[in-house]
């Protein structure tokens, strides 16, 4: 049965022009380039994708983050990052 989401801890985001984005709720970083950030949040997996992407706080004890860049798409998944990284051999052999 899925887990709903809602039952999860509490997280806000606030993107300014497509360029500012802040957010709290934070709790794990994934990966970060500059053209993806996958970050896993009290509502689940968020994958941010753009341009020039740059942390200017980063702050996991008090769920913080902010960035700069082009901001292309925001993605959440339903999923935890170790779900996520399971990879190929992981789904087929649960």
């Amino acid at each position: 049965m899925e887990e709903r989401l809602t039952n999860r801890g509490s997280h806000q985001l606030t993107l300014a022009s497509r360029e500012k984005l802040t957010m709290d709720g934070v709790t794990n970083v994934g990966s970060y380039d500059q053209d993806e950030l996958i970050l896993e949040t009290d509502q689940g997996v968020l994958e941010i994708k753009g341009e020039k992407i740059h942390l200017t706080q980063l702050n996991l004890d008090q769920g913080k983050i902010s960035l700069t860049g082009r901001i292309d798409s925001l993605i959440y998944r339903g999923e935890s990052l170790a779900q996520k990284n399971r990879g190929f051999f992981g789904k087929i052999f649960k």
